[in-house]
């Protein structure tokens, strides 16, 4: 098996190659073949990366009627705060043919 650019070539007898276009992941945005596709192929954030206050952060302090909004930068749905933060979750991937 050979791979080139997304592509993976396979021979078979005779000598001839089939060559198999690798899909697209919509989640993680990676190249993969359905065949090698498991249950932790892919890691991604299933919610956004939103721009609020934190909702634990409520009880740490009070705001005052002149203090701007505390606006953080997260994932919403496990608070990582760097947008380019290893994924949360682990599951097949999803194709945009799919």
């Amino acid at each position: 098996m050979q791979k080139k650019g997304g592509a993976t070539s396979e021979e078979l007898g005779g000598g001839r190659l089939v060559t198999q276009r690798g899909k697209l992941c919509r989640r993680c945005k990676k190249t993969f073949n359905s065949s090698s596709n498991t249950p932790s192929s892919c890691r991604f954030h299933p919610s956004f990366f939103v721009c609020r206050r934190h909702d634990d952060q409520k009880r740490y302090y009070e705001l005052g009627p002149d203090d701007p909004p505390y606006a953080a930068k997260f994932y919403d749905c496990c608070g990582a705060e760097d947008p380019e933060a290893l994924g949360c979750t682990t599951d097949f991937h999803v194709s945009y043919d799919d």
